[in-house]
């Protein structure tokens, strides 16, 4: 019981804190100790037995190992955004968008680029650090509130693309290990789920930036906004390049490499800017070394994040949690998606939801008779609904580190495109099955 009150605590404290706009390098661990103290869990290694679980042990291995895991992708993504960002290119395009479909057309298309990215396999931090410079030139343009473009990244990343049938993104390709399916699993109910998601969420997206802007709300600069001036900008098609070489070089080595395929896809993005815009540059090198220091910050308060989660799974109340839903009573594919969004919710990721709930899923749900393709999409669709809560490391990276944004100001509609439309988007796709669609 206690440890259940420290996991809960623990995750209430963690969300509290972070929508105060406390720094999560600190919230983090104390959050994690909270739910360390109330379980019992010994705090150091040197008071358990090699292998055991303890505050430091799993806190700075979860922390650790997504350092090791996504650090040259953060690096790399960071810089090209920034050198897109130095050399005019990402205001070149956003110009060109701008004065080709009209302003009103400046929210579609970030949301289509971040949309074309994803499902084009590369990594949803990427996609964010990549499209930010042409998101801030667009809501400048357009003179919107930037304290949306988060969730205008968020929606073109981890709504309709992530979780829909063909995607490369990790989400999409865990349950394939459990259910032996394909990438394509139940592709007609993912296809009607992911049009209606991109209509209704577009739709919110769009009536909530117009109705901040009836308001009087509009775009401020910020110090950290490139100052653009009189500078020439290149040709727009010399600035969409890069942006396509990453995009089909990260596709062409995504099943051979899978996320390593992005290390030389960004590596040939930041070169093909070089080259193609190099005389257009200010200052290359210092965009390197800002991009840099901003992909520092990003994947630490990411990986902060994450050590919560690495502390949360050792505790004797998660495993009781995981075993309540995955036993709930009903249609299987209600529970498996209550399990599946729940867990992804308390550990702060989408995969971690996935991972943890479906061995235990796959075999009972199975041996029930349950369609394999049709639990397939349900737990790849839901694991991207409460994934997205104010702790979600990709929500803290983009808001706060890509966006310089407070959580405050930009989360609430990142929660509506991210959240709510993913949980409507989970039940259309049960509702769909259950009237023997795509089975």
């Amino acid at each position: 019981m206690l440890s259940m009150i420290g996991l809960i605590g623990g995750l209430a404290l963690l969300i509290i804190l972070t929508m105060r706009g406390m720094n999560l390098l600190i919230v983090g661990p104390i959050s994690a100790l909270f739910v360390a103290l109330l379980s019992g869990m010994p705090l150091f290694p040197q008071l358990v037995s090699e292998g055991e679980a303890n505050f430091v042990g799993n806190y700075m291995s979860g922390f650790s190992g997504f350092v090791t895991s996504w650090y040259l992708m953060f690096l790399l993504g960071a810089i090209f955004g920034k050198v897109m960002e130095d050399s005019g290119a990402a205001d070149s395009v956003s110009k060109f968008v701008v004065e080709k479909l009209g302003m009103k057309y400046a929210v579609l298309a970030i949301v289509a680029a971040c949309a074309v990215l994803t499902y084009g396999g590369v990594s949803l931090f990427v996609v964010a650090f990549s499209v930010y410079p042409m998101a801030i030139s667009l809501f400048k343009e357009a003179n919107l509130p930037r304290r949306f473009i988060p969730a205008a990244l968020a929606f073109g990343s981890v709504t309709f693309t992530m979780t829909s049938a063909g995607s490369p993104e990790i989400q999409n390709w865990i349950p394939i290990e459990y259910l032996d399916t394909t990438p394509y699993a139940g592709w007609e109910v993912s296809l009607i789920v992911a049009i209606f998601m991109a209509i209704f969420g577009y739709w919110w997206l769009k009536r909530m930036i117009m109705k901040a802007v009836s308001n009087g709300e509009t775009f401020i600069r910020q110090e950290s906004d490139p100052v653009v001036g009189n500078q020439p900008l290149p040709n727009p098609f010399m600035g969409m390049i890069p942006l396509i070489v990453v995009l089909i070089i990260s596709f062409i080595f995504h099943n051979s490499l899978k996320q390593s395929a992005l290390i030389i896809a960004l590596l040939c993005g930041v070169v093909a800017t070089y080259l193609l815009n190099r005389r257009y540059f200010r200052h290359f090198w210092n965009a390197v070394s800002e991009g840099t220091l901003g992909a520092l910050i990003a994947i630490g308060n990411t990986a902060a994040v994450v050590g919560f989660g690495g502390v949360a799974k050792a505790v004797p109340a998660f495993e009781a949690a995981v075993h309540y839903m995955t036993s709930i009573p009903g249609s299987p594919l209600i529970g498996g998606a209550l399990a599946v969004s729940v867990i992804a919710g308390m550990t702060g990721s989408a995969s971690g939801g996935q991972v943890i709930a479906l061995p235990v899923l796959a075999p009972h749900y199975l041996d029930m008779g349950v369609n394999p393709e049709a639990l397939h999409r349900v737990a790849a669709i839901s694991s991207g609904a409460l994934d997205s809560l104010p702790h979600n490391g990709y929500v803290v990276t983009t808001i706060r580190a890509i966006c310089g944004e407070s959580h405050q100001a930009a989360y609430n509609p990142m929660a509506a495109v991210s959240v709510i439309v993913p949980l409507i988007g989970v039940a259309l796709a049960i509702l769909l099955f259950s009237f023997g669609l795509g089975i």
